[in-house]
């Protein structure tokens, strides 16, 4: 068969054209951009060996399997990611948040010492500090020391599997973020420096939520999070100001219909300018508070 015919197979088993698309040019070697390639050479012959191998990542697709966890690769901001069943898939809503946590970096020029009459600052700088909590993949942690290498990035999961995923792609990166185990915050050492900002995609799906079958190959643990969802968040919501230096931010992804419900946790622990920001289909994906 020829790659038009490869693809039509695929489809004609249940398989999206997207998805289809992406398994054949991992198979062949090429990148997933290459779309365009594969309308160009649609009369090529694809090799037994290769068609056997499309069949194979087709069957396993069918089975609900991410095609991140087929192909070993997803992008997210820009940055190729190596990720596998020990970690969730980088979603495209998370870039929200990764958006939201840069805009409330200062300027890489910023100096925190004395200003003059003039308004011109004077004395050294001060780093600025993120941490990522639950970083899985190692996504936003990544996404940010890429975006902003003047930043002391952190990362913390509770999981030696994901820590290890993480690791190995700030190393193929070659991104300098500092990794820890840990359960939240509570991992930290108390002589750890304060952060400007704290940002994290917990897990946010209700235990008996009904589209948790559809994640069957991700691990639940870093999916579900108590009878309404909220119980990871409410655990960082209340250990964060002992962690945040003066007004630094909390910024947090949630469920599409959990906004409200964390803005309310936000003001009740004491945060100010508590708000939400939409991700690109609209739905708000991620709410944050100023430690004050």
């Amino acid at each position: 068969m020829n790659i038009a015919q490869t693809l039509r197979h695929a489809i004609a088993l249940g398989v999206d054209r997207l998805d289809a698309q992406l398994l054949l040019l991992h198979t062949l070697g090429r990148a997933e951009h290459d779309r365009a390639w594969l309308l160009a050479h649609d009369t090529d012959e694809v090799a037994p060996e290769a068609q056997h191998s499309v069949q194979k990542s087709v069957l396993r697709r069918l089975a609900g399997e991410p095609v991140a966890y087929i192909t070993g690769r997803k992008e997210f901001y820009g940055l190729a990611l190596a990720v596998d069943a020990r970690v969730l898939v980088p979603r495209p809503d998370t870039e929200t948040l990764v958006d939201w946590v840069l805009e409330q970096l200062a300027p890489a020029a910023t100096s925190t010492g004395p200003v003059d009459a003039l308004g011109a600052s004077h004395g050294p700088t001060r780093t600025q500090r993120v941490i990522d909590l639950g970083t899985g993949s190692g996504a936003i942690a990544l996404a940010l020391k890429h975006a902003r290498p003047d930043v002391d990035v952190h990362a913390v999961d509770t999981s030696t599997d994901a820590l290890a995923v993480a690791r190995a792609n700030a190393q193929r990166l070659q991104l300098d973020v500092h990794f820890s185990q840990g359960s939240w915050l509570s991992g930290l050492s108390p002589a750890t420096d304060p952060f400007d900002v704290i940002a994290s995609n917990p897990p946010y799906i209700a235990a008996l939520d009904e589209h948790l079958a559809a994640l069957i190959h991700e691990p639940l643990q870093a999916l579900a999070s108590g009878t309404d969802g909220l119980d990871d968040i409410r655990e960082i919501i209340a250990q964060a100001p002992s962690r945040l230096s003066p007004h630094g931010w909390l910024l947090l992804e949630h469920g599409y219909d959990q906004a409200e419900q964390v803005r309310s946790l936000l003001s009740a622990a004491g945060f100010a300018k508590v708000q939400s920001r939409n991700d690109l289909v609209g739905i708000e994906r991620c709410s944050g508070g100023q430690w004050c």
